[in-house]
């Protein structure tokens, strides 16, 4: 008589892994304030240092096309729709910045479950490579959009105080679908990347150097038009750096259509508003090409596709347990 092999429900295991690893970060109040804590840093950052500085060479661009001109601008007639897209322009920034650092800390139990040996038990069981993998590309993903939710409610907060909040129920429902769309390759870029590492510690390098980095490669601190044009070009091969202008024209257009809307009757209206839109703004030029949101949204989904098929290829190494390769070799 045959026995019967039970019929293994893979939906199921799926989705209990992925609650596994989810209560195990939370579980871990000091690696969860690490993870939560990252993009508050950076906001706080901007409010006691940075704002100031963006909004003081406003008014620098403002007193020189005064005094080469011969124009009467007043900053002071312009401050609050200028404060607006200035805090708009860096806060749309930060929230780029935590798609990559949030969902980076969050592998944190990846690279712990391979230090540690739990994925012995995961490989051994018949519940199959490919759903463990799932289960923590869906693991990073929820937690990543979660955190960035609340850290974008934050921001609106922070914009309804000083009276800047100026979006509509579309430009959030607009926002909102740029992070979700944003926040798939954002986990699989970071993914990918923790996928070769295979110790804690090695971890906690990698983090320290992408968070001071990738604000200046994905020109969240400053405009990329700043930077040299061979610096910008190498950019244009990250894919945060679409992600950054993405939401920052979701965040940008109505303050942007306000500025431009009280300085069009304003002798040097045009001259200020094109100062403030090409530091502030949300285009990109990669090899002298513009590139706008619609085809800012194209590349990012292009890289997503290259991403998904690199992390395939790399498969192996996220899932690898050197205590497992070694019984098998005795």
């Amino acid at each position: 008589m045959q026995t019967v092999k039970p019929k293994i429900n893979y939906m199921d295991i799926f989705f209990r892994l992925t609650k596994r690893h989810i209560l195990v970060l939370f579980r871990n109040k000091i690696r969860m304030f690490f993870t939560v804590m990252a993009p508050l840093i950076i906001f706080a950052v901007y409010i006691l240092f940075l704002r100031d500085l963006e909004l003081t060479s406003v008014q620098s661009a403002i007193n020189q096309l005064n005094s080469e001109q011969g124009f009467n601008l007043n900053y002071q007639d312009y401050k609050k729709v200028i404060e607006t897209v200035v805090d708009s322009w860096m806060l749309s920034g930060i929230i780029a910045i935590s798609t990559i650092t949030v969902s980076l800390q969050t592998n944190n139990i990846i690279v712990n479950d391979k230090e540690n040996g739990v994925n012995r038990d995961f490989a051994s069981s018949p519940i199959g490579k490919g759903v463990l993998i799932a289960s923590y590309f869906l693991y990073n993903f929820i937690v990543t959009v979660i955190i960035c939710i609340i850290f974008l409610a934050i921001c609106f907060i922070y914009l309804a105080s000083l009276n800047e909040f100026v979006l509509s129920f579309g430009d959030i429902l607009q926002i909102l679908g740029v992070l979700l769309y944003s926040s798939v390759s954002s986990v699989l870029f970071t993914v990918f990347i923790c996928s070769f590492i295979k110790r804690d510690a090695t971890m906690g390098s990698v983090i320290m150097i992408f968070s001071t980095a990738v604000g200046f490669i994905m020109g969240a601190y400053m405009p990329l038009g700043m930077m040299p044009d061979w610096v910008g070009n190498i950019c244009g091969f990250f894919p945060g750096t679409y992600t950054c202008a993405l939401l920052r024209y979701a965040f940008l257009s109505p303050p942007i259509n306000g500025l431009s809307a009280q300085l069009a009757s304003v002798a040097g209206g045009s001259e200020l508003f094109s100062a403030v839109s090409e530091n502030f703004g949300f285009n990109l030029k990669f090899f002298g090409n513009s590139v706008n949101p619609s085809y800012q949204t194209l590349v990012l989904g292009v890289f997503s596709l290259i991403l998904i098929a690199v992390n395939m290829l790399s498969a192996k190494h996220l899932i690898r347990v050197s205590g497992v390769l070694k019984k098998k070799k005795k």
